[in-house]
């Protein structure tokens, strides 16, 4: 029986590693959506200079609203820190609106569910994808 190198050993399992690593699952429980009207976004943000700015968000996924609760998926991450921001889009604008620029006028949510007074922060909202599959809930906010 032949003996493989070390060096191809190692390759090897951190080839396996890495594709599981990209291969993990994020599941967003959106709880408390008030009617079906318009749509339901969620965007994915993995940096803080980016975070809440839809536009540059790493991933966004938006479905039709639904009374009640609703899910979204997130395939094909990398492990790592994230953090989601929802929004009830009722008006299917593809923007949350705001009052004076600063105060949602449709509801929205964010990971870890902050209790937040001004600008919310990603540190308040970051997360750990650590494993094949991670699940968050998020309440909206109205």
């Amino acid at each position: 029986m032949q003996r493989l190198p070390i060096q191809v050993l190692l390759a090897c399992l951190l080839a396996v590693g890495h594709a599981q690593a990209d291969n993990s699952q994020l599941v967003v429980n959106l709880l408390g959506v008030r009617n079906e009207t318009g749509n339901l976004r969620a965007s994915l943000y993995r940096e803080p200079e980016t975070f809440r700015k839809e536009d540059k968000a790493l991933k966004v996924i938006s479905l039709p609203a639904a009374k009640g609760d609703s899910k979204f998926v997130f395939d094909s991450l990398p492990l790592g820190r994230y953090a989601v921001m929802v929004y009830h889009d009722e008006n299917a604008d593809q923007k949350l609106n705001l009052r004076f620029g600063m105060f949602p006028t449709e509801g929205y949510g964010l990971s870890n569910n902050p209790k937040v007074m001004g600008p919310p922060k990603f540190a308040d909202s970051a997360f750990e994808v650590a494993g094949p599959e991670t699940s968050i809930d998020i309440k909206l906010a109205y």
